[in-house]
């Protein structure tokens, strides 16, 4: 991908850090666009003098769509959020696809999610599906990843349950709730390599699972584990845990519940990773190079027994 321009939209979030990385140090020269393109010119010391250029964008602008993609080889679609979904997952993804088809552009990832599915009970669910859909329909050679819950150092999920085992008493909602944790960096490897061979990817969809397929409750007990914590975990039984979802101020939104009654692993036989070519990071071998600050005496403390 040498000197190759990527645009990436949402360069600047979770996700997005670690693909800057990947495809800066694959040699390709990268666009972040997204609707306030300070908030990701940490990115900037990264790559070489000039290979790392800044636009604004806004998903729900289809010409300011098509000004940051002018020029470009390839696209990359990162935008995601639990909030004006239909609008992000839905109008911006089709609005990206379309300006990267008139535009000429030669690959496109779309980083969809595991559970996208257009008859979904969750609205997340059903507008990942629908965005999935649009992107087919306007730029049908787009390669889809479906990632399970992504972790990493600056994520919200370890970090927030790390948090949460602090507590001397945790309740757990639907705690068999399956997952199989994929590592950030895994996820923006993949997107770099469907990127550099988009004659072999291009039209796929890939789910990307993790090493370990683990229950919400062996999630918390690891994240206990890595932060010398013992709490008690108070399971909830699941008329309760709908009705607090469903009272507002609740940590856990109506939608989020929908999505926990179904596992998030992927299909049988869907092994995305390993069609890459990547092996999966477990969360186990890297979570305590972050979780540390959650140990009472940060790194001097010693991990509880397994």
């Amino acid at each position: 991908m040498k000197n190759e321009l990527v645009v990436l939209f949402g360069g600047g979030g979770f996700l997005g850090r670690y693909v800057a990385q990947a495809l800066l140090a694959a040699g390709a020269r990268v666009r972040v666009a997204q609707r306030d393109p300070r908030r990701a010119y940490f990115l900037k010391p990264l790559g070489g003098l000039g290979q790392t250029q800044f636009v604004a964008a806004d998903v729900k602008r289809p010409e300011s769509v098509a000004r940051a993609i002018a020029g470009a080889d390839a696209v990359v679609n990162l935008v995601g959020a639990f909030t004006d979904m239909q609008a992000l997952h839905v109008g911006g993804a089709r609005a990206i696809a379309e300006a990267a088809r008139d535009a000429g552009v030669e690959a496109m990832v779309h980083v969809s999610a595991i559970g996208a599915d257009p008859e979904s009970a969750s609205a997340y669910g059903r507008s990942k599906g629908e965005g999935e859909a649009a992107v087919r329909a306007a730029f049908p050679h787009a390669t889809i990843l479906r990632p399970s819950v992504v972790f990493g150092q600056e994520d919200e999920f370890t970090n927030r349950f790390a948090g949460m085992v602090a507590l001397p008493i945790v309740p757990v909602l639907r705690g068999d709730a399956r997952f199989q944790p994929v590592f950030v960096k895994d996820v923006a490897d993949a997107a770099v390599t469907a990127l550099a061979d988009a004659k072999a990817y291009g039209g796929k969809l890939f789910e990307l699972g993790g090493r370990d397929v683990m229950t919400l409750r062996q999630i918390y007990q690891l994240l206990a584990r890595e932060t010398g914590r013992t709490p008690h975990l108070l399971e909830l039984p699941d008329a309760l845990g709908g009705l607090l979802a469903a009272l507002p101020g609740s940590p856990l939104t109506r939608d989020q519940w929908q999505m926990l009654q179904r596992d998030t692993v992927v299909a049988d036989g869907a092994d995305g990773f390993a069609a890459l070519g990547i092996t999966p990071t477990p969360l186990a071998a890297v979570a305590g190079t972050w979780l540390v600050r959650f140990r009472r005496h940060g790194r001097f403390a010693k991990r509880a027994a397994a």
